[in-house]
């Protein structure tokens, strides 16, 4: 029997080694614990999550292979090419070393993706943080940005949008969660399999050192207090090697010569040679002196665990070695025949002629599940009820309020990140970072694609079913502002301790919201990844579930981005008949929180006005009618105006007649509004299509140059509006 700080070590409980042993028929030996410590863990084996995750069911025409049974998703795009994407987190990995926890983030979801035999062709990103004016919240984020803008820069894959978001839950615990999406030929797919019997396990990469140990089992399967003592566990990335790995990867992949291939990510060796040979239904015999190492004197539990980066496991048959070897040969990649495979459904890992340890590969990757019974957190009641007569209209008046708003770190300009990141690497980059969502094309065809991810922690804690609905709901608003079809999502669901049964209820709400939701889209989730126990000192983070959502356009030159383009067109607000907005609608609004301090309120949504909302914007793009189009979200109506201008670098000039409250009016962010200019010439058009879709929408003004006033209400020079949104982030306001 193993002590119990061993156990700890491994993130597996008493019972769980109990339950290890009785399947077994013996005790594991040390080797043999780590192995199922890794694979048994929250990381790889969602002991919390898998029951949950059953909800996300789609019978979707364009899914070539089920969620979860390969490293990401794959959706069929028609003209025999198929995109495959996915979203993962590497949070507490960055929050003890944020450069090379970010960096090696954005290394292993796009190893996930050319495992695939996808090319990736965009990354994203979505970034939170503490308050980050507190100095250690800036180390974490000014390190975050700096490695993923190292590692994307060098790999040659744009990096082309993202969110970014500051809230004290995140303190000391903040969220990097990386998206990437890839394209293939759909015969060019691969599997992560070992095929059956006979095969050689070869693998290519990086020599194995001793960083990432225990990465998936002590670090992302618990929550820490201390982290110098897991600075060992956070893996060092070679962006140049992967680069090239990507290269000698797709080569051999494309060939047609490769039985399977696989990334090695959590848990290392461990868990790409068990899984892969779970597919094949296989037995793996694993020679552990062939593992080429970096560092002297490693033992085999070493090499097993090991989370060393830049390092992929391929399959192929005795007869087509020498020409895989051949392509990895000519990109100067090591390449290593480290096993086979066979028939015994068993691991078996030997070292020098030695047998080390020897487990069924079915119990290995059989982890415990666990169901909790979920307890309605008991200030949900009291933020429900929140007394909005408590809530003063400012004296200081809309003007200084809108200046308050834009200067807020979560409103004001990005820009100071993204101008960091290569977004026109590849040269494919139609809409770039900044807008709603990214719009890219794809070479050869005519289509587009769109991207976007989004997620909103305070509206998950205020209600965390309307809160899950609403994230899929605005990611795929964003995507629609774009002119194209959100035809699928991923998600990466980051909570707290899931054992707690507050927590619990958290995720499983949301969960439960954002199945609804992707179901009533008919946008399935294909792909994801579970980052729980984000907590740091008994506080969890907001429960923070974040929507990777991608659209298709079969016309990718109908596109709209957010920006105001000519002086005289009539500005609307589609989805609203007035602006008579409940003062509700301020309910875990940016504003409520900036100026009043509050987190408060219920979130709410109308998912049949959402879908008519968005059909209508992309009908209207595709109709040519639109100049921008631009989602009413976080800030309210009054922030999405002012963002349209700046961006297009023009004004407004505009009225809300008949409002009650000003500070309603202008800054709830009550769901389904999108902000459109158009040409007076093409009215009569638009207004058809509103009709027939029955959709209302209102005029609020039009565009002009100049200055930015609402009627009664707002009056500022631009330039004053855009120096405040442009200088919030900027490292000497800080």
């Amino acid at each position: 029997m193993f002590d119990k700080q061993v156990l700890d070590e491994l993130a597996l409980s008493e019972p769980e080694y109990g339950m290890i042993v009785d399947r077994l028929g013996r005790e594991p030996n040390h080797l043999e614990l780590g192995l199922f410590g890794s694979l048994w863990s929250e990381h790889c084996g969602y002991k919390h999550s898998k029951p949950l995750l059953k909800m996300f069911t789609s019978d979707s025409p364009r899914l070539l292979v089920n969620p979860g049974d390969e490293n990401a998703g794959v959706v069929d795009i028609g003209e025999g090419l198929a995109i495959v994407f996915k979203v993962e987190s590497h949070n507490h990995p960055s929050a003890i070393e944020p450069y090379e926890g970010a960096a090696t983030g954005v290394g292993g979801i796009v190893r996930d993706i050319f495992a695939m035999g996808a090319r990736p062709i965009a990354l994203l990103n979505s970034l939170r943080f503490g308050s980050v004016n507190k100095p250690h919240n800036r180390y974490l984020f000014d390190g975050v940005v700096s490695g993923i803008s190292g590692y994307g820069n060098c790999i040659g894959v744009p990096n082309v949008g993202g969110e970014i978001v500051f809230a004290e839950s995140y303190s000391g615990n903040p969220l990097v969660n990386a998206m990437c999406i890839g394209i293939l030929r759909q015969e060019d797919m691969t599997r992560a399999t070992t095929g059956g019997e006979g095969n050689l396990l070869v693998l290519v990469g990086s020599g194995t050192g001793r960083d990432g140990i225990h990465g998936a089992s002590g670090l992302a399967s618990r929550t820490f207090d201390d982290d110098r003592e897991l600075r060992p566990t956070v893996q060092v990335g070679n962006p140049f090697l992967e680069k090239v790995l990507i290269e000698a990867c797709l080569e051999a992949a494309s060939s047609g010569k490769l039985v399977g291939l696989q990334d090695l990510g959590a848990a290392g060796l461990t868990s790409a040679a068990v899984e892969c040979a779970a597919n094949g239904n296989a037995g793996i015999q694993l020679y552990i002196d062939k593992v080429p190492r970096r560092d002297a004197g490693m033992e085999p539990y070493e090499v097993m665990l090991s989370e060393t980066q830049e390092r992929m496991l391929l399959t192929v048959t005795p007869e087509n070695l020498d020409f895989i070897s051949g392509i990895f040969d000519k990109w100067d990649v090591a390449c290593n025949v480290i096993g086979r495979t066979t028939n015994t459904l068993r691991t078996e890992i030997f070292e020098e002629g030695i047998l080390k340890g020897d487990l069924p590969v079915d119990v290995l990757t059989d982890p415990p599940l666990y169901e909790i019974d979920g307890i309605r957190p008991g200030y949900m009641d009291e933020l429900h009820s929140f007394d909005w007569d408590s809530i003063d209209i400012p004296a200081e008046g809309p003007s200084e309020t809108l200046l308050k708003i834009l200067a807020s770190p979560n409103i004001s300009s990005k820009h100071p990140v993204f101008r960091q990141y290569d977004h026109q690497v590849q040269t494919n980059t139609v809409i770039s970072p900044g807008n709603d969502a990214s719009l890219i094309r794809i070479k050869g065809t005519t289509k587009g694609l769109a991207a976007s991810t989004d997620g909103n922690g305070r509206l998950c804690y205020l209600n965390p079913y309307v809160g899950g609905i609403i994230a899929v709901a605005e990611a795929c608003r964003n995507v629609s502002c774009t002119g194209a079809d959100p035809i699928a999502l991923t998600n990466c669901l980051n909570f707290g301790n899931p054992e707690k049964p507050e927590i619990y209820y958290q995720l499983q709400n949301c969960v439960q919201g954002m199945a609804h939701a992707s179901e009533v889209f008919g946008s399935p989730v294909i792909s994801g990844n579970v980052s729980l126990y984000n907590e740091t000192r008994d506080q969890a983070i907001y429960p923070t579930p974040v929507i990777g959502a991608v659209g298709l356009t079969e016309n990718v030159d109908k596109n709209c981005d957010i920006a105001f383009k000519n002086e005289g067109d009539v500005v609307f607000l589609l989805g609203a008949d007035s602006f008579q907005e409940p003062i509700s609608s301020l309910s875990g609004s940016e504003y409520l929180e900036v100026i009043h301090g509050k987190v408060a309120g219920n979130p709410s949504i109308d998912l049949e006005l959402e879908l008519k909302v968005q059909k209508s914007c992309r009908s209207l793009i595709g109709a040519g009618l639109l100049s921008s189009a631009h989602d009413c979200s976080d800030g309210g109506l009054v922030v999405a105006l002012a963002e349209s201008c700046i961006s297009g670098g023009l004004g407004f000039m505009g009225s809300l007649p008949n409002i009650e409250r000003w500070d309603v009016a202008l800054f709830g962010e009550r769901q389904s509004r999108i902000v459109l200019s158009l040409n007076p010439e093409n009215l009569e058009e638009f207004n058809l299509i509103c009709s027939v879709n029955e959709v209302p929408s209102i005029q609020i003004g039009t565009v002009h140059a100049g200055s930015f006033k609402i009627e009664g209400l707002v009056d500022i020079n631009m330039r004053k509006i855009s120096d405040t949104w442009k200088n919030a982030l900027e490292p000497s306001t800080v």
